[in-house]
């Protein structure tokens, strides 16, 4: 059985080679919605966490208030695929802010980009600058070699 660093790490290395990943939250009203966002991973002492700099919105704030639960996917036209199912809560505090600005900026392409790329995001103290964080409670990393019968292994984890 795969432990959750090796499943992590596969999933890490995975989705940042993809970089864009589908993200579904529920809206209050039940029915689900999607956007592309881009998360950055990483291994806070022993736990993944995701980061996603994006814009605090009406629809994501209500969505995530009535369920804090998102599906995130990531899929390449390999049929590479890995799944994340996260609770996501907004991190808005300065500290945070700023170390996300930095994870982004300082990461080498394609997962790393210069935030003042977005329009009204100057610095990481601009207002619609804001963090998400994402807490996973599953992750699946299917490699499309499994798919397509040329061997390879799908790797689960969960709470």
């Amino acid at each position: 059985m795969t432990t959750y660093q090796d499943t992590g790490d596969a999933f890490i290395q995975m989705a940042h080679r993809i970089v864009w990943a589908s993200v579904a939250t529920v809206q209050s009203d039940g029915r689900p919605r999607s956007r592309i966002l881009h998360p950055i991973w990483e291994w806070a002492a022993d736990e993944l966490v995701g980061w996603v700099a994006t814009g605090k919105t009406d629809v994501k704030t209500e969505a995530l208030a009535a369920q804090p639960a998102v599906s995130v996917n990531y899929w390449s036209p390999s049929h590479d695929t890995c799944t994340a199912e996260c609770i996501a809560t907004w991190a808005d505090d300065a500290v945070t802010r700023h170390r996300t600005w930095h994870l982004f900026a300082d990461a080498p392409q394609p997962v790393g980009y210069d935030p003042r790329i977005i329009p009204g995001w100057d610095s990481a103290d601009a207002p619609g600058f804001c963090v998400l964080r994402l807490q996973p409670y599953r992750l699946r990393v299917f490699p499309g070699t499994v798919l397509l019968g040329q061997g390879g292994e799908v790797l689960h984890w969960h709470k």
